[in-house]
């Protein structure tokens, strides 16, 4: 038999994705569509005073435009954590790109010219773009208050504060106290393919196609929008170009439904890829934090203050915040610890789910004290990192699950791949750090298993393959189980009315969640088996065994195939196996739940800096993740080196640049700049750390996200000690360090 857990197996649909041959819902046609265009207005606030359509109407092709005035009043509102964004803006365009209406033509060219025939009489207004801004009492407000009566914040642009800690702040006594702020920028997903939608008309109800993440969030946002039971809204989802958390929740999904229920017709909406820089960012923040030390390194306290600024809408980024400040403290020991944080509204795009969610924000800050500490104090940045995390079965985030892992492992190998503690010439540093990230807090996943007559087998799916492999991982744990050949398991995904119910494809939670799942799901099949063996034969189950794709007792054996023509003759058959992970919200607990697992990694860098341009090359970059057992290596390494590069990305380039208007002047592939080919470190390696000790399948934990969590903090140390001097602000860009330099050489 093949053993197909640790194999690196072929990824299934890997040869389409580089071919071409894949297809993504904006290659979807269908007969009788209309194309549908936007209309928004240059600027990131404003009062609408009207909407004049006549002109669009008279293009050639035009069959419907929409306002806010043509939907149900009021408005339908919708989001993942607050039903605050409406369909199409109300009064008031709140960011950047915001629809005020949508117009639905035969042709794109015809949406086109009538979406710029719309005239939208409107009154720029003052907007909330920064920080500053946001926390500014004279500042004009985001939200409505009426939106949320019963808030005490609602007469601020304050949407949310969340506090975590333990121990005594106040009181604690340290050797050495150290205080910076440390910023990080607002990023977008640039993922390769743009966000496309399409809506059709079906049975009283209503089918949309969108590369979304989580199918059925999707399917109950249309519901609640248009008034429909689930039943009657279909989604289908097919394998996305690139997610990273940017299709993970409904954007303008429900606008392309209403046009589809007003026309009777399919519609499309494509999005360029500067109009899908305005569907969701990472969101920026402002990190404050006092760290308190002894003499020897050990950790004291640490006092953390984050402003979040989180965009128009809630989104999801009430979560972000939540769930990346409740891990601030990164995965060390900390006797005494106080996290406040704050959720910012802003006439910005909406932030949103993040590959990451909120921790390489919270990382770049707290590693970066790490090092502030060890210069401080002279103690070596690995030593102070060693001294202080969490060991194996350890609770260092109070009333939550223990550290699952050998974490200095981790460290020390990533220390030892980029020669750590060996002399360096001038110009050139090393750094290093750690990234920790919680997983699902809580999670419902269903899967079906179809053993069918001919001994191949069929698994039903909620989880969508964005990228991470999902689909190969879960053939390999049905191949495993049934002793089914590779090559014969099929993966179904992406469609609600086929596949079973899924919370979501998120948090770095599809191995160890719906792989469970499938796991118990191919149990059932081979419980199912040796009954109908055992029938067979006429003996007692209990001397019934199914291992390999063989089924023994005492009276012969048989393939899975021969057992199953045996059984159901002519008639012909299958046998079907039910699986489920629930973890129901645990009242009390500041997240709903404990997490499943953590994600921990470690990022370690070499770089050198030109002194008179400010440049960085990486000549070697190193990331090593916990991940419990690797069920496809190949695919653990390329998950974490693409998160790697990611990360990169955030820490020498990528930012999104505002003018004084809200707007986003560096839209697109030409201004906004992200790591190319060029770009990458002359050696890259990832490394994984396997001792079994996951709660998935086989021992393994989630990946995917770990590889990005830490690496400003590792290039920002690198370059400290290439320079001098430390950089608190990101991206790295080569102006900020030649900058850093200068103001070095001056004092």
């Amino acid at each position: 038999m093949t053993d197909w857990i640790g194999r690196s197996a072929r990824r299934v649909g890997g040869k389409e994705r580089v071919s071409g041959a894949q297809k993504y819902v904006g290659d979807f046609r269908m007969e009788g569509m209309l194309h549908a265009k936007m209309v928004t207005l240059n600027c990131g606030h404003a009062r609408i005073v009207s909407v004049d359509t006549a002109g669009a109407r008279a293009v050639p092709g035009v069959h419907c435009i929409l306002t806010a005035q043509d939907l149900p009043q009021p408005v339908p509102r919708f989001g993942p954590t607050a039903q605050d964004r409406p369909v199409l803006a109300v009064g008031e365009t709140k960011f950047f790109g915001e629809p005020v209406a949508a117009v639905a033509a035969e042709t794109e060219d015809a949406a086109r010219e009538a979406a710029a025939r719309v005239r939208v009489e409107h009154e720029k207004l003052p907007g909330v773009y920064t920080v500053d801004q946001a926390l500014d009492p004279s500042s004009p407000l985001v939200q409505d208050p009426s939106l949320r009566p019963k808030d005490p914040l609602s007469p601020t642009n304050i949407l949310e504060e969340v506090s975590y800690g333990w121990g005594d702040v106040a009181d604690a006594h340290a050797d050495a106290v150290f205080e910076n702020v440390y910023t990080f920028p607002m990023v977008t997903h640039f993922a390769i393919e743009p966000h496309a939608f399409i809506a059709a008309p079906e049975e009283g109800g209503v089918k949309v196609w969108s590369p979304i993440q989580h199918p059925f969030i999707l399917q109950r946002t249309i519901a609640e929008c248009l008034g429909l039971a689930l039943a009657k809204v279909r989604i289908i989802a097919p394998d996305s170009g690139g997610a990273f958390g940017g299709k993970g929740y409904p954007k303008f999904e429900p606008l392309v439904a209403f046009l589809a229920l007003a026309t009777g017709r399919p519609v499309r909406l494509a999005l360029t890829l500067e109009e899908t820089f305005q569907a969701g960012r990472r969101m920026a923040t402002r990190v404050r934090v006092r760290s308190g030390f002894q003499k020897d390194g050990r950790i004291v306290f640490q006092d953390i203050q984050a402003d979040c600024l989180i965009g128009a809408y809630a989104d999801i980024g009430l979560r972000v915040v939540e769930k990346a400040s409740y891990t601030a403290c990164g995965p060390y020991r900390v006797p005494n610890a106080r996290i406040h944080s704050r959720a910012l509204l802003s006439h910005t795009t909406p932030t949103t789910a993040f590959r990451g969610f909120g921790v390489p924000q919270m990382s770049w800050a707290v590693e970066s004290q790490m090092d502030e500490a060890a210069i401080g104090l002279g103690v070596d940045r690995v030593a102070i990192r060693l001294a202080n995390l969490a060991s194996r079965g350890e609770e260092f985030i109070k009333g939550d699950i223990p550290c699952d892992g050998d974490w200095r492992e981790s460290l020390q190998k990533a220390a030892a791949a980029v020669g750590w503690g060996t002399p360096l010439p001038k110009g050139r540093g090393r750094g290093i750090a750690l990234g920790l990230k919680i997983s699902a807090t809580y999670a419902a996943s269903y899967c079906i298993v179809r053993l069918h007559y001919d001994g191949s087998a069929s698994l039903l799916t909620g989880t969508t393959d964005m990228g991470q492999g999902a689909r190969t991982v879960f053939a390999q744990i049905v191949a495993q189980e049934l002793g089914v050949p590779l090559e014969k398991v099929a993966v179904v995904m992406g469609d609600t009315a086929v596949v079973p119910y899924d919370t979501s494809t998120s948090a770095s939670r599809s191995t160890v969640i719906m792989g469970s799942a499938v796991l118990r799901a191919c149990g059932d099949v081979k419980e199912q088996v040796r009954k109908l063996a055992a029938e067979l034969a006429g003996v007692p189950e209990a001397e019934v065994s199914f291992e390999n794709g063989i089924v023994r007792t005492a009276k012969g054996q048989a393939s899975l195939p021969a057992l199953l023509k045996d059984y159901y003759g002519t008639t012909r058959g299958e046998v079907i196996g039910v699986g489920s992970f629930l973890k129901r919200k645990t009242p009390g607990h500041p997240l709903a739940g404990k997490t499943v697992f953590y994600e921990l990694s470690c990022s370690a860098a070499e770089v050198a800096v030109d002194q008179e341009t400010g440049l960085v090359t990486i000549s070697r970059y190193v990331t090593v993740c916990d991940v419990g057992k690797a069920l496809n290596p190949q695919h653990v390494e390329m998950q974490d080196s693409g998160a790697a590069v990611m990360g990169l990305g955030h820490s020498l380039m990528e930012h999104i640049v505002l003018d004084e208007d809200g707007r986003i002047v560096n839209l697109g592939a030409l201004d906004y700049r992200i790591p190319t080919i060029k770009d990458i470190p002359a050696v890259m390696e990832s490394f994984a750390v396997e001792n079994g000790d996951g709660p998935g399948p086989y021992g393994a934990k989630g990946v995917g996200e770990g590889g990005l969590l830490a690496a400003a903090a590792a290039v920002g140390s690198a370059v400290r000690e290439a320079i001098g001097t430390p950089i608190r602000d990101l991206p790295l860009t080569p102006e900020r360090i030649w900058q850093a330099i200068q103001e070095r050489g001056a004092g």
